[in-house]
């Protein structure tokens, strides 16, 4: 027991908590426009939902905090323009706009679509602090947020791909998603 102490201590010296802001001036779009459409819009289904909709994946990462396979998982090397959303609730998540090759095998993102549409807390899983991303409605696992990202945010939110549905800039519109065609003129 001593020997697990001291390592946390001597780990946690190591690597300090660091803490990650938000500024909600660097979204993509206005934050409140947004956050009233999400709030009318985006929910969480029952468990037993869940369970039909998702694949066994999709509910191990988004429910039990699961992380899929690198470089062996849907969107890490998406390149097409457009949205991706909560694979639970369906809530705006991320843009292809801020999508960047990290080289992790999971899709990276410098930023987050809607700010308000996600949540952070802090992970201990792996002994070494980190920053959990959940959805805000849906409550999914999604992945982590580092700050070694690229500028101007420094940031590297690290995304399952299973936590994720893509929403090609041609369906915006059909999909329901239409007031985010305007990022992509």
């Amino acid at each position: 027991m001593k020997k697990i102490l001291l390592l946390s201590v001597f780990t946690l010296t190591l690597f300090p908590l660091t803490c990650i802001s938000d500024s909600k001036s660097g979204g993509t779009m206005s934050i409140e426009h947004a956050a009233q459409n999400t709030q009318q819009n985006y929910s969480k289904p029952a468990d037993e939902v869940l369970r039909k909709k998702l694949t066994a994946l999709q509910y191990q990462v988004t429910q039990e905090e699961s992380t899929e396979p690198p470089f062996k998982n849907e969107y890490w090397n998406e390149h097409r323009s457009g949205i991706y959303v909560d694979v639970v609730s369906g809530e705006p998540l991320f843009s292809s706009l801020d999508k960047f090759d990290s080289g992790t095998g999971w899709p990276s993102f410098s930023k987050p679509l809607v700010s308000d549409n996600i949540n952070k807390k802090k992970d201990f899983l792996l002994i070494i602090p980190r920053t959990e991303v959940r959805s805000r409605y849906g409550d999914s696992h999604l992945g982590h947020v580092f700050d070694d990202g690229p500028k101007p945010t420094g940031l590297r939110y690290c995304i399952n791909s299973a936590s994720l549905r893509f929403i090609p800039v041609e369906d915006l519109e059909k999909e329901g998603y239409g007031e985010f065609l305007r990022l992509f003129k």
